[in-house]
Order: C-alpha cells, then structure tokens, then sequence
C-alpha cells in the first residue's frame, strides 16, 4: 500500500564513521523516501564519499560536532527542502529503513507530529533489548516522563517521523545524546500530538555508539532535570526548601526543648538547624527568582 501520496518525505540521517553501514542504509532508506540528506559530523573514514556515491544530499562537517548539533542541521535542511514528513535514523545499522511506513502511517492517517519508534511496545522487541540498556533507557524516560509525555516508552529512540508542523515548532539547543530528550520537551511544550509505533533494533551491530554510556547517562539526566527546573521551578526548588525549612525548625524545636527541660544549650542541633534554614531559604528564593524570569520571558507578567 502506497501511503505516501502527494507528501514529501525526506529521511535525515547522522553519521560519524560509518563507511560500513552508509550505503545500505542509503539505498533501503531512498525506497521509501524521495529524497535522503546526510549529516557527516567529522567522519574520518570514507562515510561522505560512499554516502554521495550513493545518492544522498550530504552535509559536510569539518569537525565532529555532535549528536544534537547533526540534528540540528538536519532540521534545518529538511525546512529549507520543504519537507511535509522528516524520518531520522540512525547510520549504524541498528534501524530498519523498511520500517519507515509503519513510523509515518500515524502521520498520514492520523493528522500526529511527531511518531517514536519504540523498542518497548512489544514483547519480542522488548526482549531483545540488554537488560543494562533496558535499565538505562528506562529509568532516562521515567524522568522525561514527568516534564513531557506520560506514556511513552523510549525516550531515547532516535527512529522518528515529524511532520511539517513539528519542524516548524521545535527549536534545538543541546548539542550532545540529550537532544532526543529535548525534543519531547520542547514538543510537549508546543503541545504537539505525540504517538509511539513498534520498531525492532537490531543489536548485532558492532561499535554501535562512541560514547560511554555512564558518561551519555550523565548527560541526558542534567538536560532533563535542567528542563525541568526551569518549567516547574516553584516544584522543583520550591519543595524541597520548604521540606527543608521543616526539617530546620524540628531540629531547632530539639534544641529548645532540651534547653527548657535541662538547661542545656545543644550548639550543634542550633547550628544544623541555622544552616537547613538557610539552604531552604536559598531554595524558596532561587524558585521565586526562576519562576519570574521564565515568566517575565513568556510574557505571563505586564509591566
């Protein structure tokens, strides 16, 4: 079933040393596609040759730029072409482009934004995933889950389709393996119809990633709860100062009842009492400045 129509559909795909893997993802991916754009981020092998050679619009970066930069750079070109529907994939091999028709289906059919692959809609696909990425990819949407969409199941799929809308919306900043975080945030912020569809990634694949994964999970977790302090700051720095602010008055309610019943004054329960209070005070403040200027920067107050 041919469910493209009228719709151009571009496939935008970021390379970093994958001279052996370009070509076939090229070819399978220009089958569903009408056209294929490349990033090379700095690739020192033959990957740009072989992706020209193989019919994509190639994108040359002298320098490695980063994950989130080469998505950057493929929103921008699949704008600049006009694209209704803009697929990214990865170039390792562990995405299959004859999935693509599965990813767009709910674009076309269903009017949606943005479409996630995802590796935990079914049992089979599930299962294939290593229990330390299972874990990893897990408890990394639990936390995206609180500041964008509550039920999705793989934050950190790169396999997606957006459509025009959702090109038009969604403005990139991070560089790094957290942009795939920042995009559900900034989609959940624009209030963009979000869907998952089944995927199946194939972890044969040697070499797949560069980055080490500790380092990766690091990173993901500071983008997403910087997002988050700055959407929710009154939640986010506001609750634990006044949870702090508790704590410091029942060490300071020790100390003077102690004092009252045997006159003793306890020096530390006072000193930790005065230093919580202050750390809370800290909080409560940064929550109210934060919660002002994100509002002041939306306009929510005139002056």
């Amino acid at each position: 079933m041919n469910l493209k129509g009228d719709v151009r559909i571009l496939v935008c795909i970021p390379a970093f040393n994958e001279a052996k893997t370009i070509e076939d993802i090229i070819m399978k991916s220009k089958k569903h596609a009408d056209g294929v754009i490349v990033y090379d981020d700095g690739s020192t092998d033959n990957t740009y040759d072989l992706a020209k050679s193989s019919g994509a619009t190639v994108i040359k970066s002298p320098k490695n730029t980063g994950y989130g930069a080469a998505i950057r750079a493929l929103f921008q070109a699949a704008k600049d072409q006009n694209a209704d529907i803009m697929i990214t994939l990865d170039s390792d091999g562990q995405h299959n482009p004859d999935q693509i028709p599965v990813l767009i289906e709910p674009v076309l059919k269903q009017g949606v934004d943005l479409v996630i692959g995802s590796r935990f809609l079914n049992r089979d696909d599930k299962e294939r995933v290593p229990r330390y990425r299972s874990f990893g990819i897990k408890t990394i949407t639990k936390l995206t889950q609180s500041a964008s969409y509550g039920g999705i199941t793989d934050a950190q799929s790169g396999f997606r389709a957006y459509n025009k809308n959702a090109l038009s919306k969604i403005n990139l900043f991070e560089d790094g393996m957290a942009v795939s975080i920042e995009i559900l945030l900034r989609a959940k912020e624009k209030n963009l119809l979000t869907t998952e569809v089944p995927i199946t990634i194939n972890y044969d694949v040697k070499d797949t990633s560069t980055h080490n994964p500790i380092s990766h999970g690091v990173g993901v977790l500071y983008s997403v709860l910087q997002f988050i302090s700055l959407r929710h700051p009154l939640a986010f720095y506001g609750l634990p100062g006044i949870a702090l602010l508790g704590v410091a008055a029942f060490f300071l309610r020790n100390a003077l009842h102690l004092f009252s019943t045997t006159g003793y004054v306890s020096t530390n329960m006072i000193l930790i009492s005065v230093g919580i209070a202050v750390v809370g005070v800290v909080l409560l403040a940064t929550a109210a400045i934060v919660y002002t200027l994100v509002a002041l920067l939306k306009d929510r107050i005139k002056y």
